[in-house]
């Protein structure tokens, strides 16, 4: 059943200013182009602003210097994109990933439950978990021996979090995420393999996102460490031992190797990956499909991969690329000849 707002409670939920009519009823967000009569939408990029004129939209999310140019209701702030945000989290629809203890649920009967936890049908809770007030386990989940989660924390259907995890509060996990399986730590003797057992755990901070299949190992010795306020977009690896920083955020198809350590406050493209035992300091951005060889020591955005263009194009490059060891050879020798001619005509 759709909920209806009047633009006074939508104003009042982002603390933006009003001008028009505060009964103006509200049901969904929706883009400048396919808003309707009932519709809020928002102006956060200039080169929207031609579409002010023809939407139908109810409302509007302006900045303070594009008012002028929508005469109809608006919500006026000074970063509509944050507005935005913020009001989509207050008009949030998404259900629960659990309502109440699913009679197939199975949990031990060590597990130490807070008010109002909630978990899903078929999942398995095993002995020693602490699950804390308001925590939301989806169907088919998994949390393994002595793993603690924090308050308010939601999994989704088949997430999987081995044994002695430590999960902060409000954090999201959506589906297929894997949290604590082994490093990739092995030994060599003599062309066979020789397993190295993960003996350190991942620690997870608070409002830490996690997306969907994406998995972090546990640490070799020392513990894989995720802090507050990180986003992690879906199919990201993050192997043992890694720590990433307050605030860092990384989008989807990245790796980061062993022991690489993230600063707070980076963000990081898709198909990025990053060297082991590298180090990135706070503030840095690398573009999609970096790859990070060597530590990065000054904030700063930082670019490898090769931009797109046509297959024509593409092989001509790459034919160049093959001969730039003759290049630079052929150069040297032109150097050098232009040297020796120095020489005689002195």
């Amino acid at each position: 059943m759709t909920k209806h707002y009047t633009l006074s409670q939508l104003a009042d939920a982002v603390g933006a200013d009003l001008q028009g009519d505060p009964d103006q009823p509200i049901e969904k967000i929706a883009t400048l182009l396919n808003a309707g009569g009932q519709d809020i939408a928002f102006l956060a990029n200039k080169k929207y602003r031609s579409q002010l004129a023809a939407t139908q939209a109810g409302a509007v999310i302006l900045a303070p210097s594009e008012a002028e140019h929508f005469p109809g209701n608006k919500l006026i702030c000074d970063n509509p994109y944050v507005a935005y945000a913020k009001l989509a989290q207050y008009m949030d629809t998404t259900p629960d990933s659990a309502q109440g203890i699913h009679e197939r649920a199975s949990v031990h009967e060590s597990v130490k439950l807070g008010n109002n936890v909630s978990i899903g049908a078929n999942a398995v809770i095993e002995a020693g978990v602490e699950l804390g007030d308001d925590v939301q386990i989806g169907p088919g989940c998994f949390v393994g021996k002595h793993t603690r989660i924090g308050a308010k924390t939601k999994l989704w259907a088949n997430v999987t979090i081995y044994h002695e995890v430590v999960i902060g509060e409000s954090c999201l996990f959506q589906s297929g995420a894997v949290i604590g399986s082994d490093g990739f730590g092995y030994a060599n003797e003599g062309g066979e393999w020789v397993k190295i057992p993960q003996l350190g755990s991942v620690i997870i901070g608070n409002r830490v996102e996690v997306g969907a299949s994406t998995t972090i190992d546990r640490g070799a010795l020392d513990d894989t460490v995720i802090h507050d306020n990180v986003i992690l977009d879906n199919q990201i690896q993050i192997a043992h031992n890694v720590e990433i920083g307050y605030g860092t955020a990384i989008a989807g198809c990245s790796v980061m190797a062993g022991s690489v350590k993230i600063g707070k406050y980076c963000q990081i493209g898709g198909m990025v990956a990053v060297n082991g035992h590298n180090e990135v300091c706070d503030g840095v951005v690398i573009t999609g499909m970096s790859m990070v060889t060597k530590g990065i020591s000054e904030p700063g955005i930082y670019s490898s991969g090769m931009p797109h263009t046509t297959n024509k194009e593409w092989r001509k490059n790459i034919a160049h690329l093959r001969n730039l060891s003759d290049f630079k050879a052929r150069l040297k020798a032109l150097e050098s000849l232009t040297e020796q001619l120095k020489h005689t005509d002195n």
